[in-house]
Parts: C-alpha cells; sequence; structure tokens
C-alpha cells in the first residue's frame, strides 16, 4: 500500500456536513490545513461562520479534497452536481484517521448487531488494562479522540455510508457480522449495499485479518466473486459451545447474541486477551439500550425494547426465541426488506401494526402471522394489554421491534425507544 501519511496537511479542503463528524473533522483539520466549511442547512454557529462558504463560491475555488459526511448522498443533495464531478476528491472523516493514526483498530460493520458486538469488544479491552477507544457509529466521531499514543487501540464501528466514500480506511482486523437488504434507498441496488460492507475487507493487506459470518448466503456470494489479500475466518457459533454454557448473563441466550459473542471471541484470540477475564466481562455486560433490551420482567410478563429494530432480519431471532409475543411493529420500511420466515416459523405470534405503511406490512405478515392495524403505537399497546388481561396466560411476551425506519414519528431510534418505555411506566401504573 502507498504511503498515504499526511495527504491532508497543507491542502485545501471542503468540509461538507457539519454533523458530529464534520466538526470533528474540522478541529481536527483546522490547524494542519486550510479548510473551508459547508452545509445544506446552514447554521448560526458564531465560532464557525468566518469559514462557512457560500454555495455560489464552492465552485470558483480549487479544493484538493472534499470530505464528505456519511449522511450526504451525493445524488439528493446540494452539491451533487459539483461532486459528481469531483469525485476522485472525495474522502470520509475515516480516511483522514487513517492518514494520521496507524494505530491497531478492529473495524466492525454488518446490517445487525454492530453496535452491541462493539461494545462488548471494547468492555472487553478495557477490563484488560488496554487503552481502547469506541469511535464510529456508537462512539466518539473517529477524529475527536485525544491523548493518542502508540498503545492506543480503536474500536470502531463502520457503516455503509461511510465506507461508500472511503478511498484509503483500512483496519488490520475487521469483521462482517451478516448481510440482508437494508439502506436500499441509498445504495440503489443491493449489489450496491454489499459492495460498500466489502470494501472493508477489500482494503486489507496480507498482514489482515477478516472475520466474516460462516453460513451469511450474501456474503458467501461475495467471496466466490473475488479472492482477497486478506485472511479470511469463517465464524461458526457452534465452535464456542463449551463457552456459551459457562455463561449465566441471559442477554447471551438469544442466536444473534452469541453470533455477536462468537465474532468478540475469535478476535480476542489473535489479540491474546485472557479468557477467565473475558468471561468476567460478558457475565455483567448489560446490553445496549433499545437493542433486544429487557426494560420489564416478572412471572408472567416480559418486555423488550427493540427499537433499533429497522429491518424484519433484525427481529427474527426474538421471534423464534420466544413464545406467545404480542409483536408491535410499524413505521417507515425499507425498500426490499422481506420477512424470510414461513408459518411454522412462528409459534404463538400475533402482530400488532402501527402507523401510515400498513398496506406493506399487512402483505409481508399475511399467512405468517394474525395480525391487527392501529393508527398509533400507543393504541396498538393499548389492545396488547386488554389481551393480556383477558387471556390470563401464564407467559407473556410484549415485544416492541418496528422493522422500520423512525422518522415518520420521532427523531431516531432512541427517541422512538425512550417514547415506548414511557408507554409502558404509563400502561403498567394504570394511566
Amino acid at each position: 500500500m502507498k504511503n498515504t501519511e499526511n495527504i491532508f496537511s497543507r491542502r485545501k479542503i471542503l468540509i461538507y456536513g457539519l454533523g458530529k463528524s464534520g466538526i470533528s473533522s474540522y478541529k481536527f483539520l483546522k490547524k494542519k490545513a486550510d479548510v473551508y466549511l459547508f452545509d445544506d442547512n446552514l447554521r448560526n454557529n458564531l465560532n464557525l461562520k468566518k469559514k462557512l462558504i457560500s454555495f455560489k463560491k464552492i465552485s470558483k475555488l480549487n479544493f484538493e479534497r472534499i470530505i464528505i459526511s456519511p449522511g450526504i448522498d451525493i445524488l439528493k443533495c446540494r452539491l451533487s452536481k459539483y461532486l459528481k464531478k469531483n469525485l476522485s476528491k472525495i474522502y470520509t472523516d475515516l480516511d483522514v484517521f487513517y492518514s494520521f493514526y496507524k494505530n491497531k483498530s478492529i473495524a466492525i460493520t454488518g446490517t445487525n448487531g454492530k453496535s452491541t458486538t462493539a461494545k462488548i469488544l471494547f468492555d472487553i479491552l478495557l477490563d484488560q488494562k488496554k487503552d481502547v477507544r469506541l469511535i464510529g457509529n456508537i462512539g466518539n466521531p473517529a477524529l475527536s479522540e485525544k491523548k493518542i499514543t502508540k498503545k492506543t487501540i480503536f474500536v470502531i464501528e463502520v457503516s455503509s455510508y461511510q465506507l461508500e466514500y472511503s478511498k484509503m480506511f483500512t483496519s488490520k482486523y475487521a469483521a462482517i457480522l451478516n448481510i440482508s437488504a437494508d439502506h436500499i434507498e441509498r445504495h440503489k441496488s443491493l449489489k450496491k449495499y454489499v459492495d460498500a460492507k466489502f470494501k472493508l475487507i477489500d482494503s486489507q493487506t496480507k498482514e489482515s485479518f477478516a472475520y466474516i459470518k460462516k453460513d451469511d448466503k450474501l456474503i458467501n456470494k461475495k467471496l466466490k466473486l473475488k479472492k482477497f489479500n486478506c485472511k479470511i475466518i469463517k465464524i461458526d457459533v457452534n465452535k464456542n459451545y463449551n463457552f456459551f454454557k459457562k455463561i449465566k448473563n441471559s442477554y447471551f441466550f438469544s442466536e444473534s447474541n452469541k453470533e455477536n459473542l462468537s465474532f468478540v471471541l475469535e478476535i480476542s484470540k489473535k489479540l491474546k486477551l485472557k479468557k477467565h477475564l473475558i468471561l468476567k466481562t460478558i457475565q455483567k455486560f448489560k446490553g445496549l439500550k433499545y437493542r433486544q433490551q429487557i426494560i420489564f420482567q416478572s412471572n408472567s410478563l416480559t418486555i423488550i425494547n427493540d427499537s433499533k429494530s429497522t429491518s424484519f432480519a433484525s427481529s427474527i431471532d426474538v421471534l423464534k426465541s420466544k413464545s406467545n409475543i404480542m409483536w408491535l411493529l410499524g413505521g417507515v420500511f425499507k425498500k426490499g426488506d422481506k420477512l424470510n420466515l414461513r408459518k411454522k416459523d412462528f409459534k404463538n405470534v400475533r402482530a400488532f401494526i402501527y402507523g401510515k405503511n400498513k398496506i406493506f406490512f399487512n402483505n409481508e405478515l399475511k399467512g405468517k402471522v394474525k395480525f391487527k392495524n392501529f393508527i398509533k403505537l400507543n393504541d396498538a399497546l393499548k389492545n396488547v394489554f386488554k389481551l393480556i388481561k383477558l387471556e390470563k396466560l401464564k407467559k407473556n411476551v410484549i415485544l416492541f421491534s418496528p422493522c422500520a425506519a423512525s422518522f415518520d414519528s420521532f427523531k431516531n431510534f432512541e427517541d422512538r425507544g425512550h417514547y415506548f418505555n414511557q408507554l409502558i411506566k404509563q400502561h403498567l401504573n394504570g394511566k
């Protein structure tokens, strides 16, 4: 690989998008380069006002580098024509990060489980007294970390949006947990989405290690089409059966979390981490908010807040592992999403669909699950509690796993998850 160190130093740079990654890129580069800023929605930030550039002036300045935020879609943004003409100049904050830091890093991507896997690995490294930083989608922006030393290890959650326009970023250890149809609106096709994910291992060298799910159809299809330089390690959950028997933490009883942990265990072997300390960390791991999070549990009722679920693939594991489930779902469905379960795969699942996009969910669930439609989430939840009271079953599970994006009614999945928790409090208190 060519020496790409400091290709951003002393350059004329345009940073497009002033979210967290854009602001951190500016703060990191402002004393290293000649930096200008642009955002589709210009903000009244006095600290940045001097560096903000107008739309008309952008084409007049000869920018050598353009750093775009992950949320920028070059086909649907104000600078679309300009970016298309200057594709070779486009980079991401991950590229800047890599050009300045050659530290040991573990990059994790996949359709589902990225955040949980990254957090488990981070906690394990922290408990083993490593100088570890959690960055990317889950933690701080890549360029906001301070006091970096040669011993600093980065655990990076990487999205397809970040990888799509990255040109230089690579990591010695990389993991693709799984791939299913997602973000097709942005990538335009499933193939392009898969290609974006695989950029993570496509950039690796012979000295690098790539961890991929053994029986993932889309991953295996891609592996047949191309030979990669890195050493590929296929993850098989069954290999860790004896280790799983020692775990008493119920969070890791689900197949998806066992799978996430299997990746961590394999990476830990290469990092030569102490196994007894790994187990100690796992036993106390509580999971992340709104990701298959148990928010209430009694002898007769378990309530799971899985607001992070934005596709059917992210909910399948929970649906198959529990019985007598009252499943709440709805929102902005993902283009190309499919419920790849048959009627016999469900035990006792009933669905309660809320929101405006009922037709899509009705079509996917028809013939597989009994369902009812509601206008609002609270209306659906009221019906669920009414049924639980009437039927008086010994074990009930309320599963809030929307299988859809949240922006029709909420700012993000955290806002949606918080709202659901508030509704549950009201219902449990009899309001």
